[in-house]
């Protein structure tokens, strides 16, 4: 069995999420999530409108998604990839070279992300829709 592994926040789920999920999960027969905690984000200077708990049961419910684990900080991927048996470690390529030193571990593969969409621009959409 080839597994895989991405990681993200994943939240305000987007046509763009689904389609990093679906092309992740098409280089294995089993995708193994890791979903940011809500302390990592804000380690990350990121905030979620969805609890890590309401994501992790969003993310579970994809058809691509086999697993969830907590992503607690930059460090575990590693440790990650390894005790999880990992074959590919997938990104989007906005974070293009950023993980390469997990080749020495798994291949890693950086997907082009899909043009027009990020939760980024989908909270000013709605502050600007509301402003």
């Amino acid at each position: 069995m080839k597994k895989v592994i991405t990681y993200g926040t994943f939240d305000l789920l987007h046509i763009g999420h689904i389609n990093i999920l679906r092309r992740a999960k098409e280089l294995g027969d089993h995708l193994t999530v890791g979903l940011s905690s809500d302390e990592f984000n804000k380690l990350k200077h990121k905030e979620a409108f969805h609890s890590y708990e309401n994501r992790k049961i969003i993310l579970e419910a994809i058809r691509y998604v086999d697993e969830v684990i907590i992503e607690n900080d930059w460090d575990q991927k590693i440790r990650d990839v390894v005790d999880h048996n990992i074959d590919v470690f997938v990104m989007g390529d906005d974070w293009k070279g950023k993980f390469d030193f997990l080749q020495d571990y798994c291949e890693v593969v950086y997907l082009p992300r899909t043009v027009g969409i990020s939760t980024s621009k989908i909270k000013t959409d709605i502050i600007n829709i509301n402003g």
